[in-house]
Order: structure tokens, then C-alpha cells, then sequence
């Protein structure tokens, strides 16, 4: 299976140790990494989407022209990244937008026909891979290990353009950490957003602040999560930093993309795939005890 791996903008620039974790463990799993050679921003919300649809459609149209050329369907981590460009594969299915789409695209020698389509990782890894051969890869099971999970907001809504899991009720991210061995509990605020999406915390850090706060008490007062699995570079980035701002006495919770945990549970080098902290803040002793955890107390399988 061959994929073109869309990674953003975030991940190449900030977070090259959940690159390396997608590019180590997507090919043991079967699925072959295409580059995307000379792909743009996706763009993502709050520029060309919500100022000009054609701008935006040219860009988040050459990108999957890249894709069509290489003939293979585009694979994305990042939730704003994702619904960007399955929103312009949506949109450019209108033939006067696509034609418009094209006239742009010729200026570059690109032209968009519609056969390449956007995949998130959680879509790929649940329905092309699935669970069984999950579990069958991992040398170090989660037995005995709570997890709770954040889903990528804009993976799910709108739910007829998205369309890979139950929006109401997700539970593929779930079915995913389950197959490496942990058990994860449902709390009240499991569907809120992490806070770190559209800007929210650009515009008012004190309130998306004491927002993500009241997903993060219910975590704890509800659960014994030992950490916290994402699977969108924005939910990874903000939901770490955020708890630096959670005052004194907080108990960090770790908080890991999917593909960080299973690159550990395969049995890759955790400095490899899961190092990195966004600021100088960000307490790294946490996600280091957690790993350590894993590595040492499980039962290698």
C-alpha cells in the first residue's frame, strides 16, 4: 500500500521526532511513504480558506496534484491539515471550481482530475492495517496501562466530507491504543476540543487556557489515565504546553501521538521517535517516567 505522506508544516519544523515515528512504523505495518515532493502549506484555516476559496483551492489543489501524479492517495497526521484538503478535494469536485482550479494549477504545469483522496493516519491505520496486525507487531505491550484519548476535532465535522469515524461517537483512535494492550475510558469532556484549534489560543491564551483546564480535571477526577494519546500535531503541541500554565502542584500528564506510542511498543528508540518538548517549560520527567515504564515493567510479546 502506497501512500503520499503530507506532513504539514508543524511536524518537519517543530516535531521531527513524530516524523521520524510515522516514517519508522507506517512501513513495518505495510504502508510504503511516498514523498510529496514540493508540497505548500495545506493552507490551513484563518489564511487563503477564509479570505479567498479560489487561492486556497489552488494551493490545497496543486498539493493533491503532487499526489495524482505519483498516483497514490495523500496520508495526513494533522487534523487541520486533513480537513483542509479533503474540504478542497470535496469542493473541487464542482467543475466550474475545478476548472478555475486548473487555470491557476496550469501556471505551475500541474492539473488537478480528482483521483487521488485524502487519508487521515487513524482512517489507514484502522481500516487498511488494522487492529490484529497491530497487536501482532508490538514487542512491548500497555497491559495494565490506562490511556485516554483526544480525537482530532476537525476529523470528525462535518461528518458526511470527513467521514471515517462516528462523530458522535469515535472510537477508532480508541480501538487503535486498545491494540496495544491499554485499556481507555470514556470521561464527560472526552469530545472537547484540546483548545489549541482556529486560533483560540492565539486570540485568548487565558481562556483556552482555563478551557483545556476543565478537560484536564475531568480526566484526572474521572480516570486513571497515565497519559494522554492524540493523533494531530495541534492537539500534541497545545496539550503539552498548556499544562505548563495550570499553576503549581499540577501533575503533568504525558501527552503522546499515536504513532509515538506504537514506534515505543514496536521497540524503537524512544529518543527517536518521542524526545522533544515545544518549550524549555514543557517538563520532559513525566513522558520520560511513563516510557521508561513501558520499556521495563511490560512483558516484552
Amino acid at each position: 500500500m502506497n501512500y503520499g505522506l503530507f506532513l504539514g508544516c508543524n511536524a518537519p519544523a517543530i516535531r521531527p521526532d513524530l516524523e521520524r515515528a510515522i516514517r519508522l512504523t507506517m512501513p513495518e505495518l505495510g504502508i510504503d511513504l511516498v514523498e510529496m515532493e514540493g508540497y505548500a502549506c495545506c493552507p490551513g484555516y484563518g489564511t487563503f480558506p477564509a479570505s479567498d476559496e479560489l487561492a486556497s483551492l489552488a494551493v490545497s489543489g496543486r498539493n493533491i496534484a503532487i499526489a495524482e501524479e505519483k498516483g497514490v492517495d495523500i496520508l495526513v497526521e494533522c487534523g487541520s491539515c486533513y480537513s483542509v484538503l479533503r474540504h478542497a478535494a470535496h469542493s473541487l469536485q464542482d467543475e466550474e471550481k475545478k476548472l478555475q482550479t486548473n487555470e491557476l494549477l496550469a501556471i505551475d504545469g500541474k492539473k488537478i482530475s480528482g483521483t487521488s483522496k485524502v487519508r487521515h493516519i487513524i482512517d489507514v491505520l484502522y481500516h487498511e492495517v488494522g487492529t490484529e496486525k497491530i497487536k501482532q507487531s508490538i514487542k512491548y505491550p500497555l497491559d495494565g496501562i490506562e490511556i485516554v484519548v483526544q480525537y482530532p476535532c476537525h476529523t470528525l465535522f462535518p461528518s458526511d466530507i470527513m467521514g471515517f469515524d462516528d462523530p458522535r461517537h469515535p472510537h477508532k483512535l480508541a480501538e487503535l491504543v486498545e491494540a496495544l494492550g491499554a485499556t481507555v475510558p470514556h470521561f464527560s469532556r472526552e469530545l472537547q476540543c484540546c483548545g489549541g484549534a482556529g486560533g483560540f489560543a492565539a486570540r485568548s491564551k487565558k481562556e483556552a487556557t482555563a478551557f483545556a483546564k476543565k478537560k484536564y480535571d475531568a480526566i484526572k477526577e474521572e480516570t486513571n489515565a497515565e497519559a494522554i494519546v492524540v493523533s494531530c500535531i495541534t492537539c500534541l503541541m497545545f496539550m503539552n504546553t498548556v499544562q505548563v500554565d495550570f499553576g503549581e502542584g499540577w501533575d503533568t500528564i504525558p501527552v503522546m501521538d499515536y504513532n509515538q506510542l506504537l514506534a515505543i511498543c514496536m521497540g524503537f528508540d524512544p529518543k527517536q521517535v518521542c524526545s522533544i518538548s515545544e518549550t524549555p517549560k514543557v517538563p520532559a520527567e513525566p513522558r520520560e517516567k511513563f516510557i521508561e515504564k513501558i520499556i521495563s515493567a511490560a512483558v516484552p510479546g
